[in-house]
């Protein structure tokens, strides 16, 4: 049912001037996650070591021109938010196709030299052997990094009920093809106080990453990771078609940051995968059996 505008609301909005507003320009930013090769082995019979890898695309234009940046862009006067997300995606990198979910609102002062802009983050997680990245409008450059973060805690205060904790966190961008190597150091501070968490993050060294996307990288890294403690389907965003057990366990390994003991882990996701008649080489001695997705289970909550 469409809202009916009275007769006394129309003559209020008839004479209210949202120009007389001061109004930021919204914009989406993308942090595309994905699992990849990460260098050749020398044993045939054992897979190549995988990675969680992020995509940046170096920029062609003022401000920050040559750094590295997350995808992203404006919205447009008649486009929903979630569809600016869509659209500068599959423009920059060439990827229609992905788990595509809110991850976090930046609009901090001074993020952006040319004014105030308001980012919409968004995390997309893909499975990279469907597709080949492009260079899209405003990128020279579209990459894969190797995405390595260490976290060492500082200090921690306790004064009455509340506590105050402040970590560092070193997060290492690679591409070894190029020889690329960029980054930085970011302190978190957490604050439990009248029974609440407030979480900031600051950048106090920065190698390369465009306006403030380091320290939304990480905030969207910790999210996925809180998301996949508690929801076994996302990793599975990460994945094709058909995969074998063993490919299944190292995604959810790397993306939860520890290794699961495989009987445990494959009576846990027993329920959401089915197998085929296809097998793939290269896992030890024999060909392993390649499983999909049990939609039955992905749909349970709809």
């Amino acid at each position: 049912m469409s809202y009916q505008v009275s007769e006394e609301e129309r003559k209020y909005l008839e004479q209210y001037h949202i120009e007389a507003f001061q109004r930021p320009s919204i914009a989406t930013d993308i942090v595309v996650f994905s699992i990849m090769n990460d260098g050749k082995t020398d044993n045939y019979r054992k897979p190549a070591d995988k990675a969680l890898k992020v995509l940046l695309v170096k920029r062609a234009n003022y401000p920050y021109m040559n750094m590295w940046s997350l995808p992203g862009g404006f919205c447009r006067p008649d486009e929903d938010v979630f569809d600016t997300a869509k659209r500068e995606l599959f423009e920059e990198t060439n990827i229609r196709r992905s788990y595509l979910a809110l991850a976090g609102i930046f609009g901090e002062k001074d993020r952006d030299p040319r004014g105030w802009i308001i980012s919409n983050t968004y995390m997309a997680l893909v499975n990279a052997d469907e597709y080949e990245v492009r260079t899209g409008t405003g990128a020279w450059e579209a990459k894969w990094f190797k995405l390595d973060i260490d976290k060492k805690h500082i200090e921690k205060e306790i004064a009455g009920e509340s506590i105050a904790i402040k970590n560092r966190y070193e997060l290492r961008l690679t591409n070894a093809q190029e020889d690329l190597r960029i980054g930085g150091k970011i302190d978190e501070y957490k604050e439990f106080k009248d029974y609440h968490e407030t979480v900031r993050y600051d950048i106090v060294e920065n190698e390369e990453v465009a306006f403030d996307h380091l320290k939304i990288l990480l905030h969207t890294f910790l999210e996925m990771r809180h998301a996949a403690e508690h929801d076994d389907k996302l990793p599975f965003d990460l994945m094709g078609e058909t995969f074998s057990l063993t490919q299944l366990q190292n995604t959810f390994e790397i993306v939860l940051g520890h290794k699961l003991i495989t009987p445990n882990f494959r009576r846990r996701i027993a329920p959401m995968v089915i197998e085929t008649d296809a097998s793939i080489e290269g896992e030890g001695h024999r060909p392993a059996k390649l499983f999909k997705r049990n939609l039955q289970a992905f749909s349970d909550d709809m």
